[in-house]
């Protein structure tokens, strides 16, 4: 699929929205089955100097998580998410993001999620969370790929 931007219900999305002037304007896209971005920290997006603050990295796993619902239409709130850093984040340095489902049950859904370096291809962070499905039926029609 091509890249999409948030629908217009998230325009001002910290993390997607379009229409956030401080947000981060990452694209989100469905790829063999996963949800893939790409993000490439700024100065701006520090804690330590030179280090990507986790906050940053938490919040970029957390959308390519929720987007791999959004973008087949369901609508989802994080309930729970486990964070592992593993190797610092650099400033300029583009990290790619995947997220994908690893199971499901009615109204929650478990996800996983990926940053890794483009450079060098070392996993930054890896994340684990439960999303909890606003609509059930709505729910009903996304592909458990």
């Amino acid at each position: 699929m091509s890249s999409s931007h948030a629908p217009s219900a998230a325009n001002r999305c910290f993390v997607c929205g379009p229409d956030n002037p401080i947000g981060l304007h990452l694209t989100f896209r469905l790829e063999d089955g996963a949800c893939v971005s790409e993000f490439t920290p700024g100065e701006n997006h520090q804690g330590y100097p030179g280090v990507v603050h986790g906050g940053m990295i938490y919040s970029a796993l957390d959308d390519v998580m929720a987007n791999w619902l959004y973008l087949r239409g369901a609508r989802a709130y994080t309930a729970r998410c486990e964070i592992r850093y593993r190797k610092p984040a650099r400033a300029g340095e583009e990290l790619l993001l995947v997220g994908r489902q690893t199971a499901r049950k009615r109204k929650l859904v478990e996800m996983e999620g990926t940053a890794t370096r483009a450079s060098d291809g070392e996993v930054v962070a890896t994340a684990t969370a439960t999303f909890v499905v606003i609509d059930e039926e709505e729910f009903a029609g996304v592909g458990s790929e």
